[in-house]
């Protein structure tokens, strides 16, 4: 399920050729940690995304475009489940584990 999620994520933010892949991992990991905190302190479905961004996070703001995804999965999931596993350092470590991949799937994206 999170893997899904990684690419959807993935492909989503743009990733500069300059971004080294443990600082854009560690920016992602860090997005899907504010949505899961957000739904565990019972932030609404829709005023999410706002809620975020109105945090200042410390990210680069490319990053934000992949909250939308992250909101439809982290609140359809039961907040009990969220309470048992960070789901953001596990973000960062699939996306560390699947970068290649994930670039290679970016590639074909821009050569079509």
């Amino acid at each position: 399920m999170i893997r899904i999620t990684l690419a959807a994520i993935l492909l989503a933010t743009p990733v500069y050729a300059a971004e080294k892949k443990e600082e854009s991992c560690k920016y992602q990991g860090q997005v899907m940690a504010a949505v899961q905190a957000a739904r565990l302190d019972r932030v609404k479905h829709a005023q999410a995304e706002q809620v975020i961004l109105d945090s200042n996070p410390a990210w680069p703001a490319q990053y934000s475009k992949a909250i939308p995804q992250l909101v439809s999965h982290i609140y359809a999931m039961k907040r009990r489940d969220l309470k048992v596993t960070e789901f953001g350092p596990l973000l960062e470590q699939q996306c560390l584990e699947n970068w290649d991949q994930i670039q290679a799937m970016q590639q074909q994206l821009k050569s079509n």
